[in-house]
This record gives structure tokens, C-alpha cells and sequence, in this order.
């Protein structure tokens, strides 16, 4: 059926019977990616080991997927208007599948290297798509919500799942199953799409911007690499800040050439509205504070406290617990309550999970101290999740796959940065104390940066602020 034309705005499409099957299916595609982004993680030891991999090609199990992931979301996000969001869905599982077999199927450090990197490409169509699909299936407010709720839900444990089903399967198979295990999944989602989600007309108008896609492209993968240098070699190195000054002009660059572009790859309005430039700082200090938290805590749980890979993942089911119980709260008040009212608590409940991190010892009880960091961190992380998703592609009409991918992008740089940087300064204090004091330093410093970051998210989004969304670019016969 029609809705009815609102005031001010276009009439919404027409109700999908099958919706609730699509969301299923891109939901798992999504749970599919987010796991790969730390299921190697725990196996990391057993890979090395099993490959004869050196303690420098180790880390680039990590560094790759997050390159190819981080760099490409925004041309993902155009690639997913060109050929339509139903074919990028099944291109990107397909090719997923397809790199993950292969980098199970390792004989050696350049095969598994080359799987993970096609990962993290493949993964860049696929997360766009999967927003996109979302947006356009539910427009209704009501439903809306639940179905943000759901697919937060997927995204947000994605991580802490990660690691239990890396430990699982490195503890009592193998951990080439770390990478298998995407198969069966990538079949699952497939025939979700196949079955539930309508082919749609690609955008009218759209073209690929080369020039803007190898500047955004180039900047991303700089600035990405840069942060992952600064962990392993230190912000002096030259090919930390090397890395991240490219990629910070390159950006700027990007910038400027969106800006008189006739085929932008991220129109300029999507960053100008208030509501969404807000979710997007929100998504880029949650990833902060909450991927230093999950850094911290395994390896606090497994070095220090000396828990087998399966113990130290299932320490990590309270943050599914809370996540889900964040998304239940707030997908019932997403069309009431002002995103504000949603974002600023959700940002301030991650801070108080720190702060208690920041209180952790080399003998702190599970159950009183370390649990509860678990459960409000993924409070916190269910309310701005949801929030930042649904308010970021809101009535973005074509440019609703590249809002999506700057949602996706911003949660990217921010683990990038809030890993090497809290990692810096938990290895400094600890070099003249010990490594938990480490911890606690950085993960108090984190906590204070959300509060920050909660604050700013609130001026933004207060009627005081600027309303850039009104700013108009001039044309490019009026430019000087």
C-alpha cells in the first residue's frame, strides 16, 4: 500500500511483503564481515606457527582486510548505485566466499595475505548494500526502528563474536575453519537475497567519479596503514607519519574535487546535514573507545589473567547481552525521541565502561569488574549503533548507499586510530610501570574522549549550531 504524502515530503514507497526475509539476509551477510574484522585474531599464534609466517607478516593478517575494507567503503557505496544494490549484494557475498575459501585454503603467508585482502574488497560492496537495502525496505518510521534494531544487533556483536567463534574453532578444529566458516554463511545470506530482495533500477545519473575514487580510495588506505604503522613501529617512524600525511592531503584533495565534480563519489551534501555529520563523529568516537576495549580486555584476559582462547571468548557474551538489550531500549524510541536524547547517553554509557576498565587489576574478579565493562560498553555501543545508522540514511534518496559507507568508514578510521593511539599510550605507561597500569591509563583517557565527543555531538545537533544542510555549493560559472 501508499502512505499518504506528507507534509513536505515525497510519498513512501510501496511496502515489501518480503521485507522481513531481506533483513534477515543482509543482517547475516553484515554479522559475516563484522565477525572477520577479529575472528583471526585469537588464531593469529596458530597461523604463524602453522605458515612459518615472521612476527612483521603476522600483523598484516589485520592490517590488509582493514585496508581493503576501510578504503574502498565510499567507491563500494557508489558501485552499489551502478549496478544496483540487489547485484552488489550478491556480488559481494560471492566474492567473499570466494576470498575466504582461498585464504583457508593457505598453503603459505602471499595466499593467505591475497584471501584477507579480497576480503576487506569484497566486504567494501557488501556493507553499502546491505545499509541500502535497508533504508529502501523500510521506510516506515515504526518499523523502521525494529529493523535497525536487528541489524545493530548483528553488527554490534559482530565483533565479541569474533573472538568466542575464533576461539571455538581454533581451540577444537583448525583455524583455516576461522576462514571456511564464511562459506556456509555466504550461502545462507545469498539465498536470503535471491529470495527477498527485488531488483530495482540502478540510480538514474550515476557515474563513477575515477579521479574522486582514487583520491578517496588512496586517502583511506593511507590514513588506515598510517595508524596500523603507529601501533607495530611508533608515531616517529617515517612510515607512520609518511602514511598519515599523504593521506590526510589526499583527502583534502578528494574534497576539493567533490566539491565541482558533476558525478561526485560522496556528494557534499551528505556530510553538510547536521544529523548526519553528528552520527557520523558519533560512530568515529564509539569505535574509539570500544575497539581499544575489546584490544584491552583480550589481551588482558588471555596474557594476564591466562584464560584458554574459548574461555576468553566466552567472557565476551555480556557484551552481546548488553548490546541487545541497548538496540531492544532504543529501536521503541527511535521515532520519538530526539537523536540527540539517543546518541549523548549511548556515547556516555561507553565512557563509564571505560572508566571501570580504568579501575581494573591483574587480580579483579570476572564477575565484579569485568563483566560490567562488558555489559555497559555494549549499552552504549546497541543506543549509537542504531541511532547513527537509521539518522545517517534517513531520507538520503540516491545518495543513500554512500551515507551508509561514511557510517561504515567513520567507525573504520576511528578503530584504526583509537587502536594505535590507546595502544601507544598503554605501552608507554607500561614501559615504566606494568601492562595493566597500562590499560588503565589509556582506557581513562578514552573515557574522557567520549565524554567530549558527547558533548560535541550534542551543540551539533542542538538548534544553536549551524545548519550547514542549507549551505549551497555555488556553480561552477560563479566560482572564482
Amino acid at each position: 500500500m501508499m502512505m499518504s504524502e506528507l507534509k513536505g515530503q515525497v510519498a513512501a514507497p510501496e511496502v515489501d511483503a518480503r521485507r522481513w526475509w531481506a533483513l534477515g539476509a543482509v543482517a547475516t551477510a553484515q554479522l559475516m564481515v563484522g565477525i572477520d574484522l577479529t575472528i583471526v585474531n585469537i588464531a593469529l599464534p596458530s597461523v604463524q606457527r602453522d605458515l612459518g609466517m615472521s612476527d612483521p607478516a603476522r600483523q598484516w593478517v589485520i592490517t590488509l582486510f582493514a585496508l581493503g575494507y576501510g578504503g574502498l567503503l565510499l567507491l563500494g557505496g557508489r558501485m552499489s548505485d551502478l549496478i544496483g544494490r540487489r547485484r552488489a549484494l550478491l556480488v559481494g557475498l560471492t566474492g567473499f566466499a570466494a576470498a575466504s575459501a582461498l585464504g583457508g585454503a593457505a598453503t603459505g603467508p602471499a595466499m593467505l595475505l591475497t584471501g584477507r585482502a579480497l576480503q576487506g574488497v569484497f566486504g567494501a560492496l557488501l556493507t553499502p548494500a546491505v545499509l541500502a537495502t535497508l533504508a529502501a525496505s523500510f521506510p516506515l518510521p515504526a518499523e523502521r526502528g525494529k529493523a535497525f534494531g536487528i541489524y545493530g544487533t548483528a553488527m554490534g556483536s559482530a565483533s565479541g563474536l569474533g573472538v568466542l567463534v575464533g576461539g571455538v574453532l581454533t581451540q577444537y578444529l583448525d583455524w583455516r575453519w576461522c576462514m571456511f566458516v564464511n562459506l556456509p554463511i555466504a550461502a545462507l545470506a545469498a539465498g536470503g537475497v535471491l529470495y527477498a530482495v527485488r531488483p530495482v533500477p540502478r540510480a538514474s545519473g550515476v557515474r563513477v567519479d575515477v579521479l574522486g575514487a582514487l583520491l578517496a580510495t588512496a586517502g583511506l588506505m593511507a590514513v588506515v596503514f598510517g595508524f596500523a604503522r603507529a601501533e607495530s613501529d611508533g608515531w616517529s617512524a617515517p612510515a607512520t607519519y609518511a602514511s598519515l600525511a599523504g593521506g590526510v592531503v589526499l583527502l583534502a584533495a578528494f574534497l576539493a574535487v567533490q566539491a565541482r565534480s558533476k558525478y561526485p563519489l560522496l556528494p557534499l551534501r551528505v556530510l553538510a546535514d547536521r544529523r548526519r555529520g553528528a552520527s557520523y563523529l558519533a560512530v568515529f568516537s564509539l569505535a574509539i573507545g570500544m575497539f581499544a576495549a575489546l584490544f584491552f580486555l583480550t589481551f588482558y584476559l588471555q596474557n594476564i589473567q591466562h584464560n584458554s582462547p574459548l574461555k576468553a571468548g566466552l567472557a565476551f557474551l555480556p557484551l552481546t547481552v548488553g548490546l541487545m538489550v541497548g538496540v531492544r531500549a532504543v529501536s521503541r524510541l527511535l521515532a520519538k525521541a530526539p537523536v540527540r536524547s539517543l546518541i549523548c547517553p549511548g556515547l556516555l554509557t561507553i565512557a563509564m565502561g571505560l572508566a571501570l576498565l580504568g579501575l581494573l587489576r591483574a587480580d579483579s574478579s570476572y564477575w565484579l569488574h569485568v563483566m560490567p565493562v562488558f555489559l555497559l560498553v555494549g549499552l552504549g555501543t546497541g543506543w549509537v549503533l542504531i541511532t547513527a545508522n537509521s539518522t545517517a540514511t534517513l531520507g538520503a534518496g540516491p545518495d543513500t548507499a554512500v551515507a551508509g559507507a561514511m557510517v561504515m568508514t567513520s567507525q573504520q578510521i576511528g578503530a584504526s586510530l583509537g587502536t594505535a593511539l590507546l595502544s601507544t599510550v598503554a605501552g608507554t605507561v607500561a614501559a615504566h610501570s606494568d601492562a595493566v597500569h597500562g590499560f588503565n591509563v589509556a582506557s581513562l583517557g578514552a573515557a574522557g574522549f567520549l565524554c567530549v565527543a558527547a558533548v560535541a555531538v550534542y551543540w551539533v545537533l542542538s538548534e544553536r549550531s549551524p545548519d550547514h544542510s542549507r549551505w549551497k555549493l555555488p556553480s561552477r560559472s560563479t566560482r572564482l
